[in-house]
């Protein structure tokens, strides 16, 4: 902005910087002037001339800087000055206030929908689309969008939980080829352990790991990730404990892929003089019971209200539909003082886990009297892993569970804990387990769905020493935003979820923590063309 006060004093001219606009003249008659009221109009024009600046900056950057005249400026910059609104902001209104009136209306049936944006124009143009069928169909459009992302979401589920209770191609034919291999090789079936180290199964003075499990690849993983990350393999002792099908194929492994210097011994639950139907009636009702057996082998979608499920709450639903919850290997942990009775300490290993770091110091833990040592799961940096309570696992709508439970009580996790076995037999934990599972059965499985741990959460109450939370890690099967800096420095890495890192669905960048324990020079696993 310039301001021109010709000579005479007879004229005062305002112009752009640029000078193709002059924005005000002023005439003024010599005889009719003073200076005291060329003082005053100067005055007046600095005061205005600020706001001139900005309106003529902010139509500038609206892209109507091609006015050559003061008319156009004045025709831009007037219902401001008035405070009026232009033509666009006019239309929006008019358009939002349509879109309301649409949102409560019935879509028509039939409508014939356009499939892309493109289409869309290309119908308003050729049917001459007002703006309220505009609306209708786009919202329409919106809705159908919405629609087929929920439903590709929930079978992208299905089909994720389909492949988690699947037996992997690789893994069956190991299984298969080992077992081949027990019938044909005298190596293979060799006493595990030798006849000289069956004392040591019952010495208390070595370090005893439980492993129940039917998954030959994942014992093996198990087992070699401890050993090689102890400071005292030499007092390593793994008790692996395995169904009657897959007895013969892990025997075959360990009995051909020592371990050494740790001792390991496998045996298949037939073997157990315990494990009687009189002494898990219980276990025998849940295996046998049509409903439980509809529930997780049955049609998971099949009366679920999927409009009103979120893709999260139906994932939930369906891990804790695995059928290895129903397994009697799933069930074993709560018998392990009765299946080992001269053992006094053990840690016990779910088959999903890796062991990181040395285990040796669990041995030296003051579990305060108490029976079960565990890392609780509702205290941590991951929000998504570690914020589970009772309120997670439990239908507090149940009269039975709403009176002894608490929501809010932080839960705790298996996978990876240290038994006091001693103090274990003095207690009713398992006589508490079984009337609870008898009350879930009653009622239809309406108390809790997933597995073993709810039962659990309620028999142990009381009996629970809450542990470092280094020492063991969760969510490395569902959480893929996992941090890694965190995975590496924890004693215990665990697979929980439905990504195991066996699986074609195991998370990518977790899985070389589990596969760096997989003996790949092994003929067995190279035959089997197991994660290739």
């Amino acid at each position: 902005m310039q301001l021109h006060i010709s000579p005479s004093m007879r004229s005062i001219t305002i112009s752009s910087s640029n000078e193709f606009i002059d924005l005000m003249k002023i005439k003024v008659a010599a005889r009719h002037i003073s200076y005291r009221t060329l003082f005053h109009t100067i005055l007046i024009l600095a005061f205005l001339l600020p706001f001139v600046f900005i309106l003529t900056a902010l139509v500038t950057l609206e892209g109507v800087n091609k006015c050559s005249s003061i008319d156009c400026l004045g025709r831009r910059i007037g219902p401001r000055l008035l405070g009026r609104v232009d033509d666009s902001e006019r239309l929006a209104r008019d358009f939002y206030k349509i879109l309301n009136e649409v949102s409560t209306q019935e879509i028509p049936d039939g409508l014939k929908l356009p499939n892309s944006f493109s289409q869309l124009v290309s119908d308003m143009k050729n049917n001459h689309y007002d703006a309220k069928t505009f609306a209708l169909v786009l919202r329409a459009m919106m809705e159908k969008f919405e629609r087929d992302m929920r439903e590709s979401k929930f079978a992208e589920l299905m089909n994720k939980h389909f492949a988690a209770s699947s037996i992997p191609k690789g893994i069956h034919c190991l299984s298969l080829r080992l077992t081949d291999e027990y019938s044909s090789n005298a190596h293979a079936r060799r006493q595990l352990p030798s006849p000289e180290f069956l004392p040591v199964l019952s010495d208390n003075a070595y370090h005893h790991f439980i492993l129940s499990t039917d998954n030959i690849l994942a014992a093996s993983v198990v087992v070699s990730s401890a050993v090689q990350s102890s400071s005292k393999p030499e007092k390593i002792v793994f008790h692996i404990i395995t169904d009657k099908k897959t007895y013969a194929g892990m025997h075959s492994w360990f009995a051909l892929n020592s371990v050494a210097p740790a001792i390991v011994e496998v045996k298949g639950v037939h073997q157990f003089d315990w494990l009687t139907r009189e002494n898990v009636p219980v276990l025998e009702a849940v295996e046998s019971h049509n409903g439980v057996r509809n529930y997780y082998h049955g049609n998971h979608v099949a009366g679920a209200n999927l409009t009103e499920t979120t893709p999260r709450t139906f994932a939930s639903k369906l891990q804790s539909r695995s059928p290895k919850y129903i397994s009697l290997l799933n069930h074993l942990r709560i018998y392990i003082p009765e299946l080992f009775p001269n053992l006094d300490k053990v840690v016990f290993l779910d088959d999903d886990i890796v062991v990181q770091g040395d285990l040796t110091p669990l041995w030296d833990v003051d579990l305060g009297g108490k029976v079960n040592g565990a890392v609780e799961t509702c205290r941590g940096e991951d929000e998504w892993v570690m914020s589970k309570r009772l309120r997670n696992y439990f239908n507090f709508s149940h009269p039975l569970i709403a009176k002894h439970l608490d929501p809010e009580e932080c839960a705790w996790a298996y996978g990876m804990n240290v038994f006091d076995l001693q103090a274990w037999r003095k207690t009713n934990i398992r006589e508490t387990y079984h009337s609870w599972l008898r009350e879930n059965l009653k009622s239809n499985l309406t108390m809790w769905k997933l597995g073993t741990l709810p039962p659990a959460l309620i028999a142990f109450k009381g009996h629970v020493h809450i542990i470092d939370s280094s020492w063991h890690m969760l969510g490395l099967g569902y959480q893929s935003k996992t941090n890694i800096e965190n995975v590496k420095k924890a004693a215990v890495i665990h697979y929980n979820g439905q990504s195991k890192p066996w699986l074609e669905i195991g998370f990518e960048h977790l899985r070389p923590f589990w596969t760096k324990y997989v003996n790949y020079s092994n003929d067995f696993i190279k035959n089997c063309h197991i994660l290739e």
